[in-house]
């Protein structure tokens, strides 16, 4: 087998963590969670202080999503007011409609003459075969958890099972909430929130090594590094199976002025962080999709090399928070429940 170097550069190229290593380290973005442990589902609300320049890249087979036709840059409105990440598979698309009601209470929206349209664009996750009682009567849950969850957000948030990560798994691990930032060499705030629900694995065979290792800041997800020697099975193709549907949820955020088409950049660039963290990804069986933010309070200094460094560090911090959302996950309270990654290391 090849002999894999563990050695580290001493000092990386884009260098600083930020300071509380969440998304919410981009000033104006706060995060809250809602969930019910009965059902074993949740709502993450990702709301900002004023609307900011959104886009979007959708991946996978199988993708939930509302309002992302909006944030094509060849459409109209530049700006949204908050994203709406839910479980409940379509179900759990209601989720916005409930994080749009808590915007109308405190005036905000797209102004169309005297009236107030709040803009969220969400996205979904399989999470319906995990255990929890989802005989919940005629309508889901999920517009009041997405109210919940709004009204509840802040700069400081839980990771791990908690929100739309409540209910979610990877093919051997339970997956959950994982969010991560740093800054660039130029200054540029970048983070992420990643819900991981991912049909495949975010370790290397069965642990306790994460894909997403080479990347790994101040030993964020236990320090494991990569195996000296790559195990034999490492590479192979290990899901949940047909019944078990899953798909990753990704916010990435800067600060960094940009336009929406540059945004969409960002966003694609920033899906090469599941690539690094998650194996397979992108199946059949996953719709994942990652929304880019810019809050525009930060100038380019030179378009091109500011966007790639910053199309680069969303790639860092999204495998991060993938990672990072296995580690701090805790099993659920059913027979069925995937193991948690600390009960196990």
């Amino acid at each position: 087998m090849q002999r894999l170097r563990t050695n580290a550069p001493k000092k990386p190229l884009a260098v600083t963590q930020a300071p509380r290593n969440l998304l919410s380290d981009i000033a104006g973005i706060r995060v809250g969670h809602a969930e019910d442990a009965r059902i074993a589902s949740g709502v993450t609300a990702i709301l900002f202080d004023e609307p900011f320049v959104t886009a979007v890249d959708v991946r996978g087979g199988g993708p939930g999503t509302r309002e992302t036709d909006l944030l094509d840059p060849a459409r109209t409105v530049e700006r949204v007011d908050a994203i709406a990440l839910s479980g409940g598979s379509a179900l759990g698309l209601d989720a916005a409609s409930g994080v749009q009601a808590f915007l109308r209470e405190i005036g905000r929206g797209y102004a169309v003459g005297s009236a107030r349209v709040p803009l969220v664009p969400g996205a979904i996750l399989f999470d319906l075969l995990n255990g929890g009682d989802k005989n919940w009567g005629r309508y889901p849950p999920y517009r009041e958890l997405g109210y919940a969850a709004a009204a509840g957000a802040g700069v400081d948030f839980a990771l791990g099972s908690v929100g739309a990560g409540l209910g979610a798994t990877t093919v051997n691990f339970k997956g959950g909430i994982g969010s991560a930032s740093m800054v660039t060499e130029a200054g540029f705030g970048v983070g992420a929130l990643a819900a991981v629900n991912a049909a495949g694995s975010v370790v290397i065979d069965d642990g306790p090594w994460f894909w997403a290792a080479p990347f790994e800041q101040n030993r964020e997800f236990g320090g494991y590094g990569i195996p000296p020697i790559m195990p034999t099975r490492a590479l192979a193709v290990r899901t949940k199976g047909a019944l078990r549907q899953s798909t990753t949820l990704v916010v990435v955020a800067t600060d960094a002025e940009l336009s929406k088409a540059q945004a969409k950049h960002v966003a694609v660039m920033a899906q090469d962080g599941l690539a690094r963290a998650i194996h397979p990804v992108h199946t059949p069986l996953d719709g994942d999709a990652v929304f880019a933010v810019a809050t525009r309070r930060r100038p380019l200094r030179n378009a091109l090399f500011d966007l790639t460094a910053i199309g680069a560090a969303a790639t860092q911090v999204v495998a991060r928070a993938v990672a990072r959302g296995v580690f701090e996950a805790e099993p659920l309270n059913f027979p069925l429940s995937s193991p948690g990654y600390k009960h196990k290391f």
